[in-house]
Order: structure tokens, then C-alpha cells, then sequence
């Protein structure tokens, strides 16, 4: 048998990161595995190996496991270390693809010879503590811009009070729950703020990486849902089906039509559609604070990031096998998992730019 992970050791080694020491154990450990469970037949297989967002990490653990059935000769893996060190991992070589929310810079593109394809929707949505409020809360984003700014301290404070006439607000202090650099949920939720809120983008601006003036980090997803679930007063904000399985409240966002949305897989995809019709071809575009009444206006892509050409023909038709599935099949699983699925145009679309790559 022979395995085949995608992986630069010597490269890690010089950069004697956290996330990548974390990711070489990893690899370490899955050799380990697969050496002590040999198949019965001796055969040739490849690992692809991807890493990234925590976002979409409950998705690829599913396509981990249901693409691994459909052929056994090849598995992949994923590594959830954030949007930005995914990117640094394909660009370095050490992986076979990346995965996150942040749209690719122009010198990431040249230097790294890489281009994202959209895989999914996503929205990131705003959670919140109040044990006493059982009413939907209703905030806009200049109100989401000045708490996390540090300007709104208290949840009856007057602007949110406006919002939400029929709510007996507490008399209680904010606990605002961020994310630390690298984060594609950032890049979403930053993403959204600069564009309603003037101060909030030349203070912040649009960021995997923003300088938060105040709040307590949250490393992963999964540790935002359970800050802000476990914190009374508490206000956070992670990607919708992380709210769903958790059973967090999720505020309705106020979008450019005028409209209180709350996220559903229903109004991501509006978003998706009022972005995107009737070219279907803008794979990098911003979905946040698009038009449509229906459009959940914190609503994006979360992309797959990969390297072009691939230089390793074996790796590259494995790659190609993947990208086929997730763009079948693999739709179907990411709504039983809660993702938006993309709209049945540009998953046209986007097969035919996933071959011209190939």
C-alpha cells in the first residue's frame, strides 16, 4: 500500500508556527493510522489533503466521510486552522487545497499561483444570550457596527431599543464575543459592517485579520456558539448551522430593501441569486448587503482554494475527481448538513471553470 499526503515538512519547520506543528502532528497521526490498518489487497491510494475555515468544517468532515465510500482509492482530509493559514498552506504547497470565506488577493493569486471556485453558501449570523427575552431581536448593521465597536455597551441602549419597540430590553451589560485573526467569518461579518457603517470601515475595515477594539476572542466556531451560549449578556456571531445545532436565538439583520431577514437556507441562496443573475460567473463576488427582499444580507460563498496547474498529474486527476463529486453529489450533502446548496446555473457554471483548470 502507499499513502501519499501532500505535505513540506522542511517548509513547516522553518516557520515554526502553532497551527503548522498542529497540522504535521495530524498528518503524522493519519500515516500512523493507515499504516497499522492495511487494506487485505495491496493498492495504490492518495490522500488529499485540505485545510482552513472552521466554517464549513461540519461539511467537509461529512464529504470526508461520503466521498471516502464512493472510492476507497481516494480519501480526504481536512484540517480546520482558519481561512488565512489554509491560504498559506496552498500557496506553501503543503496541501492539495484550502478552504475559507476570504476572497483571494490579487499578489495571492500571482504568488501562489491559486484561484478560489465557490463550493457553498454561508451566512454568518448575529447570536446572543438574553435569557428573559424570548422575542426575535431585530438589529441593523450600523447597530452591529457600534457594538463591536464598543460605542453600544448596554443591551437597552437606546439604539437597539429603537429596533425592538415590543422588547423589554435588560438593563444588562454586552459581552461582545470575537473572532482572533484568520478567520473567514471575519472577512464575511467585516465585510458586511464596512459597507453600511463609515466609521466602522475606516476604524476596521474589511479583514480576516481586523483589530477588534473590544470583545474576547473565540478561537473556532464551535467555541463561539458555546461562549455565547454558556455568557448571559453575550453577543457573537458564526455561521448559521452552528447556530442551528446549538439552539442559540439569531437575530433578524436589516438588508438593503428595508427588511428585518433572518438566515435560512432560503435566504442565503436569494442573496446568492440577486448577486449572481443572469451571468452566474462572478465566483468571487460579495454576497453581503446585496439587494432582494428576500436576501439575508450576511450572506457569502465559502470557497476552495487551489493551486493552478496542479504540477502532480496523479494528485491533479484526483483533484478533479473530487471537485466533480462535490459539485454533484456533494451539493446534496451539504443541505442535509444545513449549507445552502449553489443555485443549479452556476453549478453549471462552476463545472465548466473546475475542468478549464484541469
Amino acid at each position: 500500500m502507499m499513502v501519499r499526503l501532500k505535505f513540506s515538512a522542511s517548509k513547516c519547520a522553518q516557520r515554526h508556527s502553532g497551527s503548522c506543528l498542529l497540522f504535521q502532528i495530524w498528518l503524522l497521526l493519519l500515516l500512523a493510522s493507515a499504516l497499522c490498518n492495511p487494506p487485505a489487497e495491496a493498492q495504490s491510494s492518495i490522500v488529499l489533503v485540505g485545510s482552513g475555515s472552521s466554517v464549513p468544517a461540519p461539511l467537509y468532515s461529512r464529504w470526508t466521510q461520503e466521498y471516502g465510500k464512493r472510492n476507497a482509492n481516494i480519501q480526504i482530509r481536512y484540517l480546520p486552522i482558519g481561512t488565512s493559514e489554509g491560504i498559506k498552506e496552498i500557496s506553501r504547497g503543503a496541501s492539495d487545497f484550502g478552504a475559507g470565506e476570504a476572497q483571494l488577493t490579487e499578489k495571492q493569486r500571482k504568488e501562489g499561483s491559486l484561484t478560489e471556485l465557490p463550493v457553498v453558501l454561508i451566512g454568518i449570523v448575529p447570536i446572543y444570550n438574553l435569557p428573559e427575552i424570548h422575542q426575535e431581536l431585530r438589529l441593523s448593521g450600523d447597530v452591529l457596527a457600534e457594538i463591536f465597536l464598543g460605542e453600544v455597551k448596554m443591551w437597552n441602549a437606546p439604539q437597539i431599543a429603537k429596533l425592538n419597540p415590543d422588547v423589554t430590553l435588560p438593563n444588562l451589560p454586552i459581552q461582545v464575543i470575537n473572532r482572533p485573526a484568520g478567520k473567514g467569518s471575519n472577512y464575511v461579518f467585516t465585510d458586511f459592517l464596512s459597507k453600511v457603517n463609515s466609521k466602522f470601515r475606516s476604524e476596521v475595515g474589511v479583514s480576516p485579520s481586523p483589530k477588534w477594539p473590544v470583545g474576547e476572542p473565540a478561537e473556532r466556531s464551535s467555541d463561539m456558539a458555546d461562549k455565547v451560549k454558556n455568557a448571559s449578556g453575550a453577543i457573537g456571531y458564526v455561521e448559521y448551522q452552528y447556530a442551528v445545532k446549538a439552539g442559540i436565538p439569531q437575530a433578524a439583520v436589516l438588508n438593503p430593501a428595508g427588511r428585518y431577514v433572518k438566515a435560512s437556507m432560503e435566504t442565503i441562496g436569494a442573496a446568492c441569486v440577486a448577486a449572481e443573475e443572469p451571468r452566474w460567473n462572478n465566483f468571487s463576488a460579495s454576497l453581503t448587503n446585496v439587494s432582494g427582499a428576500d436576501s439575508y444580507p450576511i450572506s457569502s460563498f465559502t470557497w476552495i482554494y487551489l493551486r493552478t496547474p496542479e504540477s502532480d498529474s496523479v494528485r491533479a486527476a484526483a483533484l478533479s475527481d473530487l471537485l466533480e463529486w462535490i459539485y454533484s453529489d456533494g451539493q446534496l450533502s451539504a443541505a442535509q448538513e444545513g449549507y445552502s446548496a449553489l443555485p443549479a446555473p452556476m453549478l453549471t457554471a462552476v463545472r465548466k471553470k473546475a475542468k478549464s483548470l484541469q
